[in-house]
């Protein structure tokens, strides 16, 4: 009898005590997990379960150490692994650099191989309850569509694989082609929409449930409809639709979006009169009444680093992806104004009268922060991020200190930033990261995104009154002025729903592809990654410190055509000649 390779009957034994515990005991008077086989799983519901269970784990989410922002002008990875590769242009079919962490081609079919052999053997599981077959078969169907969305978003049309076969069949794999990009688009929103028909409305949180499964539809055909897809005169269509009406595509994606909004199944977060707090709140609150579909975190069980990952140097974290200079450039004047530093108002105090969201995703030098550790509470007894160099009078004369924050500090100095910021949003202020994990919500889904979806098909289509309703409930739940998206038209109101795309979704995973899908990231991820030097010149009283404040170019960075798409490993097209390269590779 074949058995389940190594780690999935890890996987199915950590499910089964997570998830299963109740039933544990039972099944293992039976039989030791390292026993199981395929038989055994499909003859025994809380198995096939814990089978499911395993795809859910294995789904990508945004709090790696490497965060896909930092292949972006968000942010900065500050220990490299490879980003740097990605960022000057220079991935081939044979290196990928940290891109590889988000376009893993065999991670990818490994789980839609294990969402074929559920298809597969689901209907000769037992289950008492046949509703449970067809939301857990519904899940399922939710999870291939996902995975193959998350090849596609990466290297267009990719071989649509719906059975099992042995890896070593090398019949089988020859006969693997590349599916085109519409077919792929197609197949995934079949996926969505037997997701749709099969599971429930109502599940616990980070179960998949119909929302879930129209979330992703309205994503997949909103990227479907954007130019990078739907070139004029494109003839591979491996990398994009080669006939038929962009228009068309515009209207799926707007009907999609909108059969979520007419739920009336989710509001924007809105529980506090401060709108930067109700921001921070989305990502920490777990009875978010926004959030759409989630991946769970237990501080008991595994939980989350990405506060340590992220979090100052000063406070004994390891830095991680720094925030840009390009990234906290964009956030506009709590007035709706573009920031300027032309402007002198501006210059002299950056970090003031911003855009409600900046303070919830950003900490700058002066920010405030959390109570610092032993080794740096005696330095700041206040808690403020300090990322600038800055004089102080010692009693005699001046001195200069570095402040507690950066590659100098007195606490930790190999984790400091290079741009003079560090990463607010997700953030847990009351968790000490140091020894603590965390256990927020890593958000796939939210309601913010659909209303977003839906306003840039209304613009795309022309219909601006409708794109201007809904995009001003995105921005006015920011604090931001309304007036300005009534005071919009023609590229001036895309150039508004972009900025507030952008800023309402920063380092949530969309940037990556959003500048791909619009066809500005040549222009955008080749200009250089910069930061901030900010110096504290102490006045005559002793007491006053007045900020300057130099803008500074940290990596030089590059964005060739080819880097539109990821090139197929060289390791599949050595398997198989029939899998087709990508453009310029």
């Amino acid at each position: 009898m074949k058995k389940i390779d190594k780690i999935l009957i890890g996987s199915l034994a950590l499910a089964l005590s997570a998830s299963f515990s109740a039933c544990q005991k039972d099944f293992l008077d039976r039989k030791p997990l390292t026993e199981i086989s395929e038989l055994d799983v499909w003859t025994d519901p809380n198995l096939t379960k814990a089978f499911v269970a395993r795809i859910y784990e294995e789904m990508d989410h945004g709090f790696a150490e490497v965060m896909i922002s930092s292949l972006t002008d968000e942010s900065r990875f500050i220990h490299d692994y490879n980003t740097s590769r990605v960022l000057q242009g220079n991935i081939s079919p044979d290196e990928h650099g940290a891109a590889w962490n988000f376009a893993d081609w065999g991670k990818f079919y490994r789980v839609i191989r294990n969402t074929n052999m559920y298809l597969e053997n689901i209907e000769q599981v037992p289950f008492s309850d046949e509703n449970d077959r067809n939301q857990l078969t519904g899940e399922v169907h939710f999870m291939r569509g996902y995975n193959y969305f998350a090849l596609l978003r990466m290297y267009g049309g990719v071989p649509l694989i719906t059975e099992t076969f042995d890896l070593n069949d090398d019949e089988a794999i020859q006969a693997v082609t590349r599916n085109t990009y519409e077919e792929t688009v197609n197949f995934i929103v079949a996926e969505c929409d037997k997701a749709i028909e099969l599971t429930n409305e109502e599940t616990p949180r980070g179960v998949v449930n119909k929302s879930a499964a129209r979330a992703l539809k309205s994503r997949v055909l909103l990227y479907a409809a954007s130019d990078l897809y739907n070139k004029p005169g494109n003839s591979n269509a491996l990398v994009g639709y080669t006939s038929g009406s962009q228009a068309d595509r515009w209207r799926a994606a707007k009907d999609a979006a909108y059969d979520i909004i007419e739920t009336n199944l989710y509001s924007l977060y809105d529980k506090s009169e401060d709108p930067s707090e109700n921001y921070a709140n989305i990502f920490l609150d777990k009875t978010s009444e926004e959030t759409i579909f989630a991946k769970l975190f237990d501080k008991e069980l595994l939980g989350t680093s990405h506060d340590l990952y992220n979090g100052p140097n000063g406070y004994n974290n390891w830095g991680g992806n720094v925030p840009l200079q390009n990234m906290v450039d964009v956030y506009q004047m709590e007035d709706g104004t573009n920031f300027s530093w032309s402007n002198p108002t501006h210059k002299a105090a950056p970090y003031e009268n911003r855009d409600p969201r900046f303070a919830a995703t950003i900490l700058y030098n002066g920010a405030p922060w959390k109570q610092r550790g032993d080794n740096g509470i005696g330095l700041d007894p206040v808690g403020v991020i300090q990322t600038a160099q800055y004089e102080y009078w010692n009693g005699s004369s001046v001195e200069v200190r570095w402040g507690l924050d950066t590659r100098n500090s007195p606490i930790e100095s190999w984790n400091g930033t290079f741009s003079g910021y560090y990463l607010r949003k997700f953030m847990d202020i009351t968790l000490d990261a140091q020894f603590i994990r965390g256990d927020q919500d890593w958000i796939y889904f939210r309601y913010g995104e659909i209303l977003l979806n839906y306003a840039e098909a209304c613009i795309e289509l022309g219909e601006e009154g409708e794109a201007k309703k809904y995009l001003k409930m995105v921005r006015e739940r920011a604090g931001m002025p309304g007036s300005t998206v009534d005071n919009a038209s023609g590229q001036a109101l895309e150039d508004l729903y972009r900025y507030e795309r952008r800023v309402e979704l920063a380092y949530e995973g969309h940037r990556f592809f959003d500048a791909r899908r619009w066809m500005t990231a040549e222009e955008d991820f080749s200009k250089p990654a910069q930061g901030i030097i900010i110096y504290g010149e102490l006045q005559p009283d002793h007491e006053t410190l007045i900020y300057s404040y130099t803008v500074d170019n940290i990596q030089d960075r590059d964005f060739p055509e080819k880097m539109y798409f990821m090139p197929i490993p060289i390791g599949e097209r050595r398997k198989n000649e029939q899998i087709d390269q990508n453009p310029h590779y």
